[in-house]
């Protein structure tokens, strides 16, 4: 179990790090406040999802693929909000 504590974690740390970044941007790039709050609203999505999926690996599938694959997809997910907080000043 220290090691599902220890992934969920590090999934909180790095949501914390993005909403960080992303409140910093808009407030001094003065981006759009829509497009703040849909990047915001992103990452807690995104940190929820992940963090409840931890918990329940998928039947049928070993759990070492799960959290290989769980630890791919969030990510090509936090590749992604970066993206979208670097493109939107």
């Amino acid at each position: 179990m220290a090691k599902r504590r220890t992934l969920k974690g590090n999934i909180k740390l790095a949501c914390g790090e993005l909403f960080s970044e992303c409140v910093a941007v808009s407030l001094y790039h003065n981006i759009n406040v829509e497009n703040a709050t849909a990047m915001l609203q992103s990452i807690i999505k995104t940190q929820n999802d992940f963090v409840s999926r931890i918990s329940h690996v998928q039947k049928g599938m070993k759990a070492k693929d799960f959290f290989k694959d769980l630890k791919n997809g969030f990510s090509a997910q936090v590749t992604e909000i970066i993206d979208q907080i670097n493109n939107s000043h």
